[in-house]
């Protein structure tokens, strides 16, 4: 449980205890400041504890989004100030040096500056705390309150006033507004968000969790993907309308964390994966279910799945690229936001680049109304132009801005390039890191090989362009990713490597060869999925006995090749099986233990808004 010590004498009426008791705080009154400081250190080492003024006046959801948010080490909102374990000894050395200045018996008043300058005088302890954390250079997060009231009044007309503030304001409202995404796309925001953030509220009344909420997401999914698997009409109907119902929870998990702040690492990497694991599966249904009706749509639910990956790797590239930059100068950027001020043009934009809602709402009607080559066919064109629009608009961006890349962000860049031993042998040849050359070249020069070989046909001739293609991927790393366009090495690579396994599987042209594909290339992205979540969540990239284990994207592309050159066709099936069969367990197994283990030892809990919706 965690501890809440409560600073002066309690005010008559006040239901300031009672609050905190709700929010899970064992209250403990202080007198002065020498006993909040005993207090301080009698509470374990590995609970949070909260300071906070007994004079406090605000809403219920203040304190909560002040004293209870899991991903900060330190916060604080005015009468309150809070620590994790991880900012335990930054706050009682700040209390410390406060009681120490004070006394230790009486108040005390200082100044601060609030964030317009102007100096505010501070004679509430828990806000001396706050202000002394921030001296010394701690990271203390202050919730944006907006209308919410967060008060320490120091007379009674003033508690009056604050008081009155705060009925005139509801804050289950406000608290139900906040638990929606900022920024979702049209669909979410007028066809699900409306309900969904009352099954969401519906959930946390019954003690209901994200990570609950999102596995039910997952297997309404996947009994989505086994009525598309029927065949029947009757199965894609079924499948459209599960697809929705999907969805919907899909929106509430999120809602639900924000609603009552249950954020968690673990819980941020379950729904990004699912949210993949759902979609694709979906895809492999529905190409069940055409197979049954005598129609082989498995070449276009691969090349979906391709370029809905492929899609995504270019938001993480490109995102991570800019990552740590105060604001994109361009002129792109400053076009986009005046485009913003516009706002219908906002929500074109937001439905033009496909984002989750609009794509499975477009596949659940498509499914129910046609046929899955027609779904397919749809999906392809529509996310392609997407790519396109959304490709375009982030080259522009990228060759008219100023700022120079971080350290961080080719570090970052690299980890998502996902080279393997081949590769490194490349970056490791005498004189190949003192060439002056921009990386993108010879990444490239690389695809553009193996992409010709595979147009042209000839089996040895793309094992020896898969050769090339290695050798040319270790020499695009052998610099540090800070070009303007680097961010679109990762991107390439996957293309590179999903796309040979496509067209392999497809010339093979027997039962099963693009099926094994299809479960490769998602062992695969799952691998390279999981690389992005990890470093979004700044745990690093997964270590390279891995990478290494698995080939690196080289590797795998290489090894493709010389089994459609050695092997029969029916052979080749059996090996991309296997193989598919290895990578997947060989990345499960390490993901999930890190996850978990990552989880159970207490790390810093994230919330990753992700993809629009």
């Amino acid at each position: 449980m965690s501890t809440a010590i409560l600073t002066g004498q309690p005010v008559p009426g006040s239901s300031l205890e009672n609050d905190l008791r709700s929010l899970g705080f064992d209250v403990r009154i202080a007198a002065d400041g020498s006993d909040a400081e005993a207090l301080l250190a009698q509470v374990p080492a590995d609970q949070r504890v909260a300071v906070v003024d007994a004079r406090f006046v605000g809403h219920l959801h203040a304190l909560r989004l002040g004293l209870t948010d899991p991903r900060f080490p330190l916060a604080a909102i005015p009468g309150a100030v809070t620590a994790r374990p991880a900012g335990r000894q930054a706050l009682i050395r700040a209390m410390a040096r406060e009681n120490s200045a004070a006394g230790g018996t009486s108040p005390r008043s200082s100044t601060a500056r609030e964030q317009g300058g102007a100096p505010t005088v501070l004679d509430s302890l828990a806000d001396r705390i706050a202000a002394a954390l921030e001296a010394d250079g701690a990271e203390v997060h202050r919730p944006e309150l907006g209308s919410l009231v967060a008060a320490v009044p120091d007379d009674p007309q003033s508690r009056n006033e604050t008081r009155q503030a705060v009925d005139a304001v509801d804050d289950e409202a406000i608290r139900l507004k906040s638990a929606v995404k900022a920024r979702d796309g049209f669909f979410t925001t007028f066809f699900i968000s409306p309900y969904s953030r009352y099954i969401a509220r519906w959930c946390a009344r019954r003690g209901l969790t994200p990570n609950q909420v999102t596995t039910a997401s997952l297997l309404t999914a996947l009994v989505a993907a086994g009525c598309a698997a029927t065949g029947t009409r009757g199965g894609f109907i079924a499948a459209g309308v599960l697809l929705i119902a999907s969805f919907v929870l899909d929106c509430t998990d999120g809602q639900l964390a924000r609603y009552s702040l249950q954020y968690s690492t673990l819980g941020a990497w379950l729904d990004a994966t699912f949210d993949r694991a759902k979609e694709y599966a979906y895809y492999a249904g529905l190409a069940l279910g055409a197979a049954r009706g005598g129609d082989d749509v498995w070449a276009l639910a691969l090349g979906a799945m391709v370029l809905q990956t492929c899609r995504h790797v270019v938001d993480f590239s490109f995102n991570e690229a800019n990552a740590g930059e105060a604001a994109n100068t361009s002129p792109t950027a400053a076009l986009s936001e005046r485009l913003d001020r516009v706002g219908w043009t906002v929500w074109v934009r937001r439905m033009i680049v496909l984002p989750i809602g609009e794509r499975w709402a477009m596949i659940a009607v498509l499914t129910a109304a046609t046929t899955p080559r027609i779904t397919f066919s749809a999906l392809l064109i529509g996310c392609a132009f997407a790519a396109a629009y959304t490709t375009a608009g982030r080259v522009l961006r990228s060759v008219t801005r100023t700022a120079r890349r971080t350290d961080r962000a080719a570090l970052a860049l690299a980890d998502l390039a996902d080279n393997g031993p081949l590769a490194s042998l490349a970056t490791a040849l005498p004189g190949a890191r003192a060439l002056r050359y921009t990386p993108l070249l010879p990444a490239v020069l690389g695809v553009a090989v193996l992409a010709c070989a595979l147009f042209l046909g000839g089996h040895w001739s793309v094992v020896v362009a898969a050769v090339c293609h290695a050798l040319l991927a270790g020499l695009a790393l052998a610099r540090p990713l800070t070009g303007s366009l680097d961010w679109l090495i990762p991107p390439l690579f996957r293309a590179a490597e999903y796309g040979t396994v496509l067209v392999l599987a497809a010339e093979a042209d027997v039962p099963g060869a693009l099926p094994a594909a299809f479960g490769l290339v998602a062992a695969v992205a799952y691998h390279h999925y999981d690389t992005v979540y990890r470093i979004r969540g700044n745990a690093g990239a997964p270590p390279a006995w891995l990478v290494r284990a698995i080939g690196g994207q080289e590797g795998r592309t290489l090894l493709v090749t010389v089994l459609a050159a050695l092997l029969t066709a029916t052979q080749f099936t059996v090996a991309l099986t296997v193989l598919a069969v290895a990578v997947a367990l060989v990345v499960l197994a390490e993901s999930i233990h890190f996850w978990v283990t990552s989880h159970l030892r207490g790390a810093p809990a994230v919330h990753d808004e992700g993809e629009p919706a």
